[in-house]
C-alpha cells in the first residue's frame, strides 16, 4: 500500500513539474509571437494588430487542461510586460488577459469534454464568439478610454479613424460592433485553423507521450 501511494505521489509530482515546464515554454513562445504583429487595415485602425499568440496556448489548453491554458495566459501577460511595458497602467495587460481567457477557457472546457475534433471545432467557435463579444465592452469600456488617456486624445478620434475605413462608424459603440468585434471574430478563425492543423503534431510531446 505504501509503495503504490508512493508511486502515485512520484507520478502527481512528475506531471506537476512537466505542467510547470510546459507553460513557461509554451508562454516562451507565445511571447516570441506577439512580436510579429500585422494590421487588418480593411478592418481596423492600423493600431489594432492581429498576431497569433493564442496558439501555443490553446493548444497547451487542450493537452493539459484549462487550468494550464490560463496560466500560460498570465506568464505571456507578465512576459510581454517585460519585454515591452506598459503604457496604460496594466490596464491594457489586464483586458487582453481577459480576453485571451475568454477564448481559452471554453474552448478548452468543451474539448475536456470530450476529447473529439467535432468537440475541438465548436470550442475553438464558442471561444471565438466569446472573446469578440468581450472584447466589443473591454474595448468600450476600459482599452480606449484607457489608451486615450495615455495618449492624451479624445475618444472621437478613435471614431474618426474607424469612419475613414467604414463610413458606418460613428460613435464609440459602432466602433468596437463593426471594427473591433470582426477584427476578433477573424483573428480567433485564423487563430482555430492553425490549432487544429499543429494540435496533433504536438500534443503528444506536451504528454510526454513521445
Amino acid at each position: 500500500m505504501k509503495t503504490t501511494s508512493t508511486t502515485a505521489t512520484v507520478r502527481s509530482g512528475r506531471a506537476a513539474t512537466r505542467m510547470i515546464v510546459c507553460v513557461g515554454m509554451l508562454a516562451a513562445i507565445s511571447t516570441i509571437l506577439m512580436l510579429f504583429e500585422f494590421p487588418l487595415p480593411f478592418l481596423a485602425p492600423g493600431f489594432y494588430e492581429l498576431d497569433f499568440s493564442e496558439v501555443p496556448i490553446l493548444i497547451g489548453a487542450f493537452a493539459l487542461g484549462p487550468v494550464a491554458g490560463v496560466l500560460t495566459e498570465l506568464v505571456k501577460v507578465l512576459l510581454n510586460l517585460v519585454v515591452n511595458g506598459t503604457q496604460t497602467a496594466f490596464v491594457g495587460e489586464f483586458a487582453n488577459f481577459v480576453m485571451g481567457c475568454m477564448f481559452v477557457l471554453p474552448a478548452s472546457l468543451i474539448y475536456k469534454m470530450k476529447k473529439s475534433r467535432k468537440h475541438a471545432v465548436i470550442g475553438l467557435a464558442a471561444g471565438t464568439v466569446t472573446m469578440s463579444v468581450v472584447a466589443v465592452f473591454i474595448n468600450a469600456l476600459v482599452l480606449l478610454p484607457a489608451y486615450a488617456k495615455a495618449f492624451g486624445m479624445p475618444i472621437d478620434a478613435f471614431v474618426e479613424m474607424g469612419s475613414a475605413i467604414n463610413p458606418a462608424i460613428n460613435s464609440l459603440w459602432t466602433f468596437v460592433v463593426l471594427a473591433v468585434a470582426p477584427f476578433n471574430l477573424i483573428k480567433g478563425v485564423l487563430v482555430s485553423v492553425i490549432t487544429v492543423l499543429l494540435y496533433k503534431h504536438i500534443s503528444p510531446i506536451l504528454k510526454g507521450n513521445l
